[in-house]
């Protein structure tokens, strides 16, 4: 964990974006899916057009509520929409309908894990927006376009209350964050392309003091590394600023990810500035407690409860659990892998090594994988049972079988002559070979430098090309130098 200062501490709250994964925009039918040709999604109501009126899209709702459920949030059961007026381009209406003073989820929390323990991060409320287009400026040279495609398009805004206190913590709570999305169905998490998006407000304090200093806020942090240097950066140039005796502003910064800095963009708006006024052409909505509990038992089970169950179901470490439950389908293919074996401490060094290795290489998920649990699991018994080492399983048979994943890993293992050998009398054969030609170290080991066996074993190794079973070789040839 970062150390900033012995001096100071900081202060911290995020605001994170998440595009609800809905077919069709918060308020009309328009497409609400990504990559699509510029302005290809709109319609008279995207575009504000006069005497358009919006729906509100009850998919959306749903999915805030899910959200919400997840975070252990108390639901508001009844919901209104706010305009919020600033002028933008990329804004048709020249507001953005937002709910204010009664966001759908209230409270909550997230369990974060850091080197330096395991808390639960506040929240201070999850409320629906709907997200405003894109301005583009590079596709022109002498103006700038304006693509209305994800204008309109359902959001969740999650604000955190200001707890964390470095950028650790909140790289370590936007990782959960984006877990718990993609399982509940929510947001696909994906940063790159903007469905997942998170500001940070940040200001320093002296150690021991209660209020708040200025804060700033760096915008449109589009992936968690770059969070987490943000953070860093901007913290230490607000303790240097302070040390100075220089005034800190309140202020909207950007990230620069190329000298990773931050550069102020504008001063910042307070909420007054906005004018917030209830929508009159959308009604309150109600949500009833049979609604929010129907939607409470179709929760799937989310990543710190499948940890804790992979604990206690397959005595997994902490560490490996927590790994293989980062993604749901990776530990589905865990559990189907421990059906063929019950070498669940083998199959966790499997996945969290060559596979996963594998799947980062080809840039895949763990759907798109080449061989079937079965497959896998074939592979780790044959090195349980000792027919081949694990050095050939990992260096040849594996590789191998992602090649020619229509066989079985015996198959593929019999026609490489992969299988160890077990034969006794042919390694007795190779082991005195070895011993014949290195008398004087013979001679050493049995007047007390027992580490020489590491030497015959490995040369019998060699003679026999990788394939004399380990164990047995360690106790013939103990049998025999104690001769």
């Amino acid at each position: 964990m970062s150390d900033y200062s012995d001096k100071y501490e900081a202060v911290i709250g995020l605001e994170v974006h998440a595009q609800l994964l809905t077919q069709s925009k918060l308020f009309s039918s328009d497409d609400a899916s990504f990559g699509a040709q510029a302005n290809k999604h709109i319609s008279p109501i995207t575009l504000a057009h006069p005497g358009t009126l919006p729906k509100l899209n009850g998919a959306a709702i749903e999915l805030a509520v899910r959200m919400g459920l997840a975070c252990d949030c108390e639901i508001e059961t009844t919901n209104y929409f706010a305009r919020k007026h600033y002028f933008y381009p990329d804004l048709p209406k020249g507001y953005q309908l937002s709910q204010h003073t009664t966001p759908i989820c209230k409270g909550g929390f997230v369990i974060i894990h850091t080197e330096a323990g395991t808390r639960a991060i506040e929240l201070n409320r999850i409320h629906m927006e709907e997200d405003a287009g894109k301005s583009l400026h590079d596709v022109y040279d002498d103006y700038s376009g304006v693509d209305y495609n994800r204008a309109g398009v359902p959001l969740i805004e999650i604000v955190t209350e200001p707890v964390l206190r470095n950028g650790d913590e909140a790289a370590a709570y936007l990782t959960e964050l984006r877990k718990r999305v993609r399982v509940l169905g929510v947001c696909d998490g994906n940063m790159e392309e903007g469905s997942m998006r998170c500001d940070a407000n940040i200001s320093i304090r002296l150690k021991g003091d209660q209020q708040l200093g200025t804060k700033v806020e760096v915008k449109n942090l589009n992936s968690i590394r770059f969070l987490k240097k943000a953070i860093d950066y901007e913290v230490m140039r607000l303790i240097q600023l302070k040390e100075a005796g220089q005034p800190i502003l309140q202020e909207t910064r950007s990230f620069n990810a190329q000298d990773e800095t931050t550069f102020a963009i504008r001063t910042k708006e307070d909420a007054n500035d906005y004018r917030y006024l209830t929508d009159p052409d959308l009604p309150p909505f109600v949500l009833t407690q049979e609604y929010i509990e129907h939607i409470r038992k179709s929760l799937p089970e989310l990543p710190e409860q499948l940890k804790q169950r992979l604990i206690q179901q397959y005595a997994l470490t902490e560490y490996d659990a927590l790994h293989l439950s980062d993604e749901h389908g990776f530990a589905r293919f865990f559990e189907t892998v421990a059906q063929h074996t019950s070498s669940y401490k083998t199959i966790a060094n499997w996945m969290l090594g060559p596979v996963k290795a594998t799947l980062h290489a080809q840039q895949l998920e763990i759907e798109d994988f080449a061989l079937r649990p079965d497959q896998l699991a074939g592979i780790i018994r044959m090195v349980d049972e000792g027919k081949i080492s694990h050095t050939m399983a990992t260096q040849q048979l594996f590789p191998a079988l992602l090649k020619q994943a229509d066989k079985t890993a015996t198959e593929l293992a019999q026609e490489l002559n992969l299988f160890q050998e077990r034969n006794e009398d042919a390694l007795l054969l190779l082991i005195e070979e070895v011993l014949a030609a290195m008398p004087q170290k013979v001679q050493e080991y049995k007047k007390g430098k027992k580490g020489l066996i590491g030497l015959f074993v490995g040369e019998v190794m060699k003679k026999s090309k990788g394939k004399a079973d380990p164990k047995l070789l360690n106790q013939l040839m103990a049998d025999c130098l104690s001769k």
